[in-house]
């Protein structure tokens, strides 16, 4: 295992070699640490990275086999963070100057569950700033660059943690999906990604960016690793009064059987002009497979999805507005020189210019703007009314019988670094079929499903599937008969 060209291992082959003692955490680790410390200087996936303690975790779950002590479901996994989830040790910064040096006081709960699960925390990842922007190239410690090309972005906003998988540094990592920062990025990166019903995880200790979006949620290799991270996280938090207090099902064990009579949803807004066409093709190819595997697969129309766009530009500032408010250098974050003449709030107002990036200066702006007086009916209100549209047009769906709704992740495969960032309405557009499953409370996973060959290079694509409210078992199931039926999963880019 200390060989850094090992092929990509996914959750299930680790825990079998670590519990069976053919290899041991420590190794695993290792092996993690190796690929890190190869792949890095060209990727920037990790903004920290935990040497000694991932070893001494990594020691320690390796002493309690011996003793044949039973080990949680991710015995000696090595996972990635991103780095807007609080940790009891290290840094938690959002990528921000503002909370470059934060050192959090407590663990994140969906995190604390992982590590009561055996796994290993290998270290943090890259992000835009406070998770906003769908490129990765918005952190103020410098961009992450896509595995499969590197003058590529690999998406966002989780795009370090997406990038950690797909060149094998993890088998699994933690991101947060806001308006599509999982799904977008590991359709980007060709790996799994998946946010689940707003709920099902606990948000306590995931620093907020809008409130009655966010969701953590895992990248694996496969559908049933990321079953595995779901089942291990999930559940109610006392600490999080948006956590449900629902029962939820085991999904991992049912993970393989496939659905009687599975029905499948194509929304006609699905064949937008806006589309690539190695996505146009790439989706269409995955509506065969559908059909080949004997599912019945229908036409749906989600009728107020063209809204989706800006009702969630409006929705989500004006949360992150409210939430980044905290930040003003005196109880939170990097304090301004205080110099002679200056007001309270001159001191609030510098910190804040010194310590935000463009982007999240851009967000907080125009959130603070629809907020305003004489404002709020039109934007804030309207764009409520628009979300609650949207959820509507899903329902209506499932109650037809509609298991799952079949999308594109994204609206073409990784553009290059740089392509975009002077044009902020290209980037949001970046998210047109990942914020509609965000506004609706809905789960959805990306799976890989082709490539494009842009200039010489392979450039993954992604589909995603998108289901009813804690229907996370019916919606991976689908994912697991789509990811049985090809082999876009078996492929690591290994840089």
């Amino acid at each position: 295992m200390s060989n850094p060209d090992t092929p990509c291992m996914t959750i299930a082959e680790i825990v079998d070699a670590v519990t069976s003692k053919r290899a041991s955490a420590m190794e695993i680790t290792n092996h993690s640490l190796a690929m890190i410390d190869r792949a890095e200087p060209k990727v920037h996936a990790f903004l920290e990275i935990f040497h000694d303690q991932a070893r001494t975790q990594a020691k320690d779950i390796d002493a309690r086999i011996a003793r044949g002590e039973t080990i949680g479901p991710l015995a000696g996994v090595p996972i990635a963070l991103k780095d807007n989830m609080c940790l009891s040790y290290g840094r938690t910064t959002c990528a921000s100057r503002i909370l470059e040096n934060f050192e959090s006081p407590y663990t994140a709960t969906a995190v604390q569950k992982l590590i009561d699960a055996g796994a290993v925390i290998i270290g943090k990842t890259n992000l835009d700033e406070f998770a906003m922007g769908s490129s990765c190239e918005h952190s103020a410690f410098g961009p992450t660059r896509n595995p499969w090309d590197t003058d590529r972005v690999p998406g966002g906003s989780s795009g370090g943690s997406a990038a950690a998988v797909a060149y094998g540094a993890v088998p699994a990592s933690l991101g947060s999906d806001t308006g599509g920062s999982i799904r977008q990025p590991a359709a980007l990166t060709g790996i799994v990604g998946i946010k689940p019903t707003y709920g099902r995880i606990s948000r306590y200790g995931l620093v907020a960016f809008a409130s009655s979006l966010d969701q953590i949620g895992p990248f694996t290799r496969t559908v049933e690793d990321g079953a595995r991270m779901l089942d291990a996280m999930c559940g109610f938090d006392p600490l999080d009064a948006t956590s449900t207090t629902l029962e939820l099902p085991q999904l991992t064990g049912e993970i393989d059987q496939p659905i009687e009579l599975l029905t499948i949803g194509v929304p006609k807004q699905a064949r937008s002009d806006a589309v690539h066409p190695a996505v146009a093709k790439a989706f269409n190819d995955a509506v065969n497979v559908y059909r080949s595997l004997g599912a019945n697969v229908i036409d749906i129309d989600l009728a107020h999805s063209e809204l989706g766009i800006a009702a969630y530009y409006i929705v989500a500032p004006a949360e992150a507005s409210s939430n980044l408010a905290r930040f003003d250098g005196i109880r939170y974050g990097r304090r301004a020189e205080m110099k002679p003449g200056m007001s309270l709030e001159d001191l609030y107002a510098q910190s804040r210019a010194e310590g935000f990036g463009d982007e999240v200066k851009r967000r907080i702006m125009l959130g603070t703007y629809a907020l305003s007086s004489g404002y709020y009916d039109a934007y804030y209100t309207t764009a409520l009314k628009a979300r609650r549209r949207i959820k509507d047009d899903f329902d209506r769906a499932f109650d037809k019988g509609v298991h799952a709704v079949l999308m594109p992740s994204a609206p073409g495969p990784a553009f290059r670094i740089g392509e975009k960032t002077n044009d902020p309405l290209a980037l949001y557009l970046e998210d047109l079929f990942t914020v509609g499953a965000n506004l609706a409370g809905l789960p959805g996973i990306s799976m890989p499903a082709g490539f494009a060959e842009i200039e010489g290079k392979q450039l993954p694509i992604g589909v995603q599937l998108i289901s009813p409210a804690y229907d996370e078992k019916t919606m991976l199931r689908a994912a697991r008969t789509f990811e049985k039926a090809t082999s876009f999963h078996n492929q690591c880019a290994l840089v």
